[in-house]
């Protein structure tokens, strides 16, 4: 959240572009690689995009906390290098801090009631060495309320560090949040269906997950069935929810606990995509003890009275349905009904199929964002030259851009022209795309534990020449902001 990211935002304003999407905002956890969709809170920031320059700006450290600074790659993130390197400073800044007589961090922790829960959380893990809650002392797993007043009173200092965590990520999520609408750019979040099994969501909620009593174990994981990045389909593991429970105290506890989801989430972005969308009308239920997903069922979901809930608790919401992989006609409908918009996916579109709906001249309604390719796809470059694709598909890319397939073009600007021109309301790049870059920035491999989510943008790459490229792609569609400039 430092300087960097107020540069890209800086760039984006230069390039006509009026949203940013972001990937899920939640503090990581090594056993997962860091993944943003297995995180130990739905609510909490992830301290390791807290600014170092801007800790020092706020005068929470001084120059001297700096000198040890160590030298990090602008291409790749060392993850155990960042958190280490990050808590210290942390650390340090808090010593420093006088919370008591702060009215705004006393303000802070009166506003976010989750905080109690995710800082003692915090604690207990690093207390058992980061073992998962669920083999914790048997009446801290069942979270027996004497035990944890006594906690949470003997630990007070450690717990109020985590507090102070948070403060400080909600102070520059903010300031950057505030200078993005400067740029005239909304900020679009991101929003997992599922959380973590070992977060402080479950360990604080078990009743709304479907855990074993004696264990503490979900008795059947999330996933999704084989599809077009996995033969056996994907076993994710997080716990599913208790929809279908004849509870009423669960039922009305599940909506609660969306409903301050949703509303966290919309205090730190604009617009929201709700990954996995369909498990919303059905959902992969996967028993536990299976090694793939292949065994798993589909089980109805919580449908359109779900969403009902959640706009009469908090009004319209702007959100976005990630409608990809298997979606039947149910989805649809559903997606319809809430007049959400839906997610096509350029990279989908080449399968020889005359009628596939990503082809873009196969959209029926604008009622949709248009992506070249997603942080789960390869980039566009690498796709296209990858051994996935053969000439026949390489001649129907070209073809669609009225070139010859042995044309020296850049692959990834037809793509982008593609999208561009569609009638889709919205279209979206990955930065990797618009740069041109090949697999060794992808993001994000499906179905894989390691190496993922690592990716970095050198700020050599944001480029004068870049951005006026992009800003003139953006005219000559009449997709900047108001559409009110001529293309030229």
């Amino acid at each position: 959240m430092g300087p960097g990211s107020f540069s890209f935002l800086q760039f984006l304003q230069k390039s006509k572009q009026s949203l940013w999407q972001i990937l899920p905002l939640g503090p990581t956890a090594a056993a997962f690689d860091h993944s943003p969709y297995m995180t130990t809170s739905a609510f909490a920031g992830n301290p390791l995009f807290i600014s170092p320059d801007f800790l020092y700006e706020e005068g929470f450290i001084n120059t001297e906390d700096l000198c040890d600074a160590p030298s990090f790659s602008p291409y790749s993130v060392d993850f155990p290098a960042v958190s280490q390197w990050k808590e210290s400073l942390l650390r340090r800044a808090y010593q420093k801090f006088n919370g008591d007589s702060t009215s705004s961090f006393r303000t802070f922790r009166e506003n976010n009631p989750w905080l109690a829960d995710y800082c003692l959380f915090r604690v207990l893990k690093n207390h058992f060495h980061d073992k998962p809650w669920y083999s914790w002392e048997s009446s801290l797993v069942k979270r027996v309320p004497q035990t944890l007043r006594q906690i949470s009173a003997t630990q007070r200092d450690k717990i109020r560090f985590y507090e102070f965590e948070q403060y400080v990520f909600s102070l520059q999520w903010r300031r950057l949040h505030a200078f993005a609408h400067e740029c005239g750019v909304r900020i679009f979040g991101d929003i997992p269906i599922y959380v973590s099994l070992d977060s402080a969501d479950v360990w604080s909620h078990q009743d709304i997950f479907a855990l074993d009593e004696e264990s503490r174990l979900p008795t059947h994981v999330a996933g999704v069935p084989p599809d077009y990045f996995s033969e056996t389909g994907q076993k994710w593991g997080n716990p599913l929810y208790r929809w279908n429970s004849h509870d009423t105290r669960v039922q009305e506890s599940l909506v609660q606990w969306w409903v301050s989801r949703f509303k966290r989430v919309f205090q730190q972005v604009d617009i929201a995509r709700i990954d996995h969308f369909r498990g919303f009308e059905s959902y992969w239920a996967v028993p536990a003890e299976h090694e793939t997903a292949l065994a798993g069922e589909w089980c109805k979901g919580p449908g359109a009275e779900f969403f009902k809930e959640m706009f009469k608790e908090l009004g319209p919401l702007s959100i976005v349905a990630e409608d990809l992989g298997e979606i039947t006609p149910a989805v649809v409908n559903l997606r319809e009904k809430l007049g959400f918009p839906g997610m096509k996916v350029l990279q989908f579109a080449f399968d020889g199929n005359a009628n596939n709906d990503f082809l873009p001249f196969n959209y029926r309604s604008s009622n949709f964002f248009v992506y070249t390719g997603t942080h789960d796809n390869d980039t566009s470059v690498g796709w296209y030259l990858s051994e996935k694709v053969d000439d026949t598909v390489r001649k129907r890319v070209k073809n669609l851009v009225n070139r010859n397939l042995h044309d020296g073009s850049d692959i990834h600007r037809d793509l982008i022209y593609l999208a561009m021109s569609s009638i889709a309301a919205i279209c979206i790049m990955p930065l990797q795309d618009v740069l041109g870059f090949g697999s060794d920035c992808r993001m994000n491999t499906p179905g894989t534990t390691e190496g993922n989510w690592r990716w970095r943008c050198g700020d050599e790459y944001l480029s004068e020449d870049t951005a006026q490229w992009l800003a003139r792609q953006t005219r000559q569609f009449r997709r900047s902001p108001g559409n009110d400039e001529s293309a030229r």
